[in-house]
């Protein structure tokens, strides 16, 4: 079995409550992983880590991104696939079955993303059958979610190479760039975050106040004029990969609103969500 590994900060102990409830409910082997704090990154460090990507992040989101990066590490050291999960991902009661099929496709797969967030993706027309109505078919284009990606080592590597030469970004955009992945998705999504929960009709509210983007959240601004356009350009140069990349695979690849399997999500009422 695949195992999970759970990003959650030392503070966050009633996220790891319910990461534990839901991946004993789902028999799911688990290790935590310490999530770094944004109060251990030192202002300069900030400051180096923050102005290189399209626009300034916060120190919140400069720590999610060496979190992940930290996860991917992990993937390298132990040689071996891993479900890295933030600690506000809701799986499907499939996954167990979904990751038994996944475990032998080293030889294939970097990337596998569980999630889907309400947004279109870019997806190969055709598909491999894994389990019951799932299905797995090539990422061509994400925009968003880096809360449940199955990570091979072959994938660890590429990313943590990418690290080495690029500057921290937001994880999932991060992760959705990265071109060299040879990446997939589940389908129907087998994970989505508590917060998209309303989204997709489901019954559960979302206990936690995100740690990223907290209800008070206003971006950062440049700090300077420089930067401000550094910012603009960036952003530019992205849009226009963004869309090389959607004309280089429209005539396999179709845009798509992944759905979820809405009653395979059921037995979360014993998890106490609300």
């Amino acid at each position: 079995m695949i195992p999970s590994l759970i990003i959650n900060l030392a503070k966050s102990t009633d996220r790891m409550v319910f990461q534990c409830r839901q991946l004993a409910n789902l028999n799911l082997p688990m290790e935590r992983l310490l999530a770094v704090d944004s109060t251990d990154i030192l202002v300069n460090n900030y400051e180096n880590l923050a102005n290189g990507w399209e626009r300034k992040l916060s120190p919140a989101e400069v720590a999610c991104f060496l979190s992940h990066k930290a996860a991917w590490q992990y993937v390298a050291d132990s040689n071996k696939p891993w479900l890295i999960m933030e600690d506000d991902a809701l799986l499907s009661r499939s996954v167990p079955e979904i990751l038994h099929e996944l475990i032998n496709q080293e030889d294939k797969i970097d990337y596998v993303t569980l999630e889907t967030r309400y947004r279109r993706k870019w997806l190969d027309k055709k598909s491999i059958h894994l389990v019951g109505e799932y299905r797995l078919r090539r990422l061509y284009q994400d925009r968003s979610g880096a809360a449940a990606y199955i990570l091979f080592p072959s994938g660890a590597k590429k990313l943590l190479d990418k690290a080495q030469r690029c500057a921290p970004a937001l994880a999932d955009a991060f992760l959705c760039c990265s071109y060299e992945l040879n990446s997939w998705q589940v389908y129907p999504a087998a994970a989505i975050q508590l917060d998209q929960c309303r989204n997709y009709d489901l019954d559960f509210a979302n206990p936690f106040i995100s740690t990223i983007t907290p209800l008070n959240y206003s971006r950062i601004k440049a700090s300077n004029y420089v930067d401000y356009w550094r910012f603009k350009v960036r952003r530019v140069a992205a849009q226009l990969r963004m869309g090389l990349r959607q004309l280089s695979v429209c005539r396999c690849a179709e845009r798509v609103m992944v759905p979820i399997q809405k009653n395979d999500y059921e037995y979360k009422s014993d998890l106490n969500c609300k």
